[in-house]
Parts: structure tokens; C-alpha cells; sequence
């Protein structure tokens, strides 16, 4: 796809808990065509000791009103930059980049999209796609507290949600791959993305049960265009780059280790 440098205005900057913000943003034109799982590389002027565009997914493409959002975990000086952005501010953003999620061919798959922290955020565009063309999704979410599960009300209107919690706050507790549903394995396709022990695990479980698997890596990226070399992750083609070849990859090509 065809790859844009824009500069795009806040529409909207909302706190959903304390280290996390959804950003949204539009654009005097049509926005570009995007796809779940993609992302964007946003460029940080507002912060001095911050030299790289940072790497953040798609959350969602709000068409009537023209908007993309970002949904973006404050972990540094550039996020926090990110995070402080106000409705007026102009933001530049290089977009689509990336690959996109599969979407099977079937209507009556039964579809697993399981997500982790800020992993969440392209499977919430992916699963209001899937409802669009007929699928029925259902959700895993899972975090270390209640107050580190995301967009919570978005997903429930997609599908049935299923949530854990290390602690126990919400939903049952432990990680994602422990949730009881799971026990009775009913399902033909799993998306998922998150923390990458949590992916290595929602992998493990889908080979086990021979269940095709598609997962959106967040390996650490600079360039976002296979420049840099700083996101290179071992498959069976060899060591290629997550941001130009990914971020989403058919589990069976990663070397897990599984």
C-alpha cells in the first residue's frame, strides 16, 4: 500500500487510565486507506532528548468522521510528549506501514482474538472489520489490574469478552492462555498481540490444538521501513524485519522455540 507523510490535527486526547492515552486525529482531506494490524511511525517535537519517530498500531479508523486513533502507553520521554498533544496540535505521522491481518475466507469460522496491555489496540480495529463482514469474534483481554484493560465497553459491542487479570481485579485471574474458555478448544483462527511471552504462549496453545494463528509482533522499531535493522526477528525465511515485513506473521514462521 501506498505509504503518506501527513500532518494531521488532534481531534481528541482522552486518558483511559493513568499511563495510557487514546489519541484521535484527522485530516483536511480523506484519510488514506489502513488496515488492521498496520501501524504508524509519529514523529515527537515536543521533546527535546526524543531523535526517532515513535512506532504505535492503528487502533481504529473512524470513517464518517475522518479520523485515526492511537491508542499510546506512556513509557517515556516520547510517549509522554505523544500524550500530552491537545486538541489544535498538529502531529506527523507516516502511514499505513506494515502488513495487515488475514481475514478468513469463511463467515461461520469461530475467530479468537486474544490481546495483552497496549497489544490490544490493532484487535480492536480488527475485530470491528470481522463483525462487518459477518463474524461473530470472541475476545481474550488480559492485563495485571483491572484498571490496565482497555477500551473494555468498545470490545463488548463486538462480541462475547472474556478477561483475566494477574491479580484478580477482573474477570479470572492469571494470564491470558489460563482463561477457562480455553479449555475446550472450539476455535478455527486465533489473532492475538501483546507482550511477546504472552504471544509465545497463545502460539503454543494454537499449535497444540492445530489452530491456524496470526500474531502482531512489537519487536522495537526505528525507521519503520526495514532501514535500520533494529526489529529483526528469526523466521523460517531467515531474519527479516518486523516493520517492513510484518508486524503480523502466520505463528508457523516464527522460531519460537515452541
Amino acid at each position: 500500500m501506498k505509504k503518506y507523510i501527513l500532518d494531521l490535527t488532534v481531534t481528541d486526547n482522552k486518558r483511559l487510565s493513568g499511563n495510557y492515552v487514546l489519541l484521535k486525529l484527522t485530516h483536511r482531506d480523506p484519510l488514506p486507506d489502513m488496515l488492521p494490524g498496520q501501524f504508524a511511525e509519529l514523529r515527537v517535537d515536543s521533546s527535546p532528548d526524543t531523535f526517532l519517530r515513535r512506532p504505535i498500531s492503528i487502533n481504529y479508523v473512524d470513517r464518517e468522521k475522518n479520523e485515526v486513533w492511537f491508542l499510546i502507553q506512556v513509557v517515556g520521554a516520547g510517549t509522554r510528549a505523544l500524550a500530552s498533544l491537545q486538541p489544535g496540535d498538529v502531529l506527523n505521522t507516516i502511514l499505513p506501514l506494515g502488513n495487515s491481518f488475514t481475514f478468513p475466507e469463511k463467515p461461520l469460522k469461530k475467530l479468537l482474538l486474544v490481546g495483552g496491555g497496549v497489544g490490544i489496540a490493532p484487535l480492536f480495529y480488527l475485530g470491528k472489520e470481522l463483525v462487518k463482514q459477518g463474524f461473530d469474534p470472541t475476545f481474550i483481554l488480559g492485563a495485571r489490574s483491572e484498571s490496565d484493560l482497555l477500551q473494555r465497553e468498545k470490545f463488548e459491542k463486538l462480541g462475547k469478552v472474556c478477561f483475566t487479570t494477574e491479580d484478580g481485579s477482573c474477570g479470572e485471574k492469571g494470564f491470558v492462555t489460563h482463561h477457562s474458555i480455553l479449555t475446550t478448544p472450539d476455535f478455527d483462527f486465533v489473532y492475538t498481540c501483546g507482550p511477546k511471552p504472552m504471544m509465545m504462549a497463545v502460539a503454543a496453545y494454537a499449535k497444540k490444538h492445530n489452530i491456524e494463528c496470526e500474531a502482531s509482533l512489537e519487536n522495537k522499531m526505528a525507521c519503520g521501513i526495514g532501514a535500520c535493522l533494529c526489529c529483526v526477528e528469526n523466521t523460517t525465511e531467515g531474519h527479516i524485519c518486523v516493520c517492513s515485513e510484518g508486524p503480523v506473521f502466520n505463528t508457523k514462521q516464527l522460531l519460537w522455540q515452541i
